[in-house]
């Protein structure tokens, strides 16, 4: 049974998510599907790729930032982009995991059970793995900052 407190990309429950990778039966149709979720990301506008917004730590080039929600001043929004493809697809989970949530919701996700039940600890590369902890931390430190 899946935590009601963890979401997925927008449009696609955790659930939903958790099924698409149980039924793909191999990690190529997996990475193919985080493919797919990172190109559905909108596109980040020019003036959010800040120093401020990119992720140090990361072998990609990843940015990702945090607001408030316009209809819900307490709660974040995040939007991002990356210039590899499965990073950029570990990113758009990472975006509908984070986005909708206040400050105090973030600190408590428990991302790395998110990752144990995709499968990811154990299929990203180690260098990726680094670089999605790059993230998240940065994702954290922007709600800290904004909270």
């Amino acid at each position: 049974m899946s935590d009601p407190a963890l979401q997925a990309p927008p449009g696609l429950s955790l659930e939903e998510l958790l099924d698409n990778f149980e039924l793909l039966d191999d990690w190529e149709a997996r990475y193919a599907y985080l493919v797919e979720l990172g190109e559905a990301l909108p596109p980040l506008p020019d003036a959010l790729r800040s120093e401020d917004n990119r992720v140090k730590g990361c072998m990609s080039q990843v940015w990702v930032c945090a607001q408030p929600d316009s209809s819900r001043p307490r709660k974040l929004v995040y939007q991002g982009d990356c210039d590899t493809a499965i990073i950029k697809g570990v990113l758009a989970v990472l975006i509908g995991l984070y986005s909708g949530r206040t400050q105090a919701e973030i600190a408590a996700l428990d991302t790395d059970e998110l990752f144990e039940r995709l499968g990811l600890k154990e299929n990203l590369s180690p260098n990726r793995h680094v670089g999605v902890y790059a993230i998240v931390e940065l994702m954290q430190a922007q709600a800290r900052q904004l909270g």
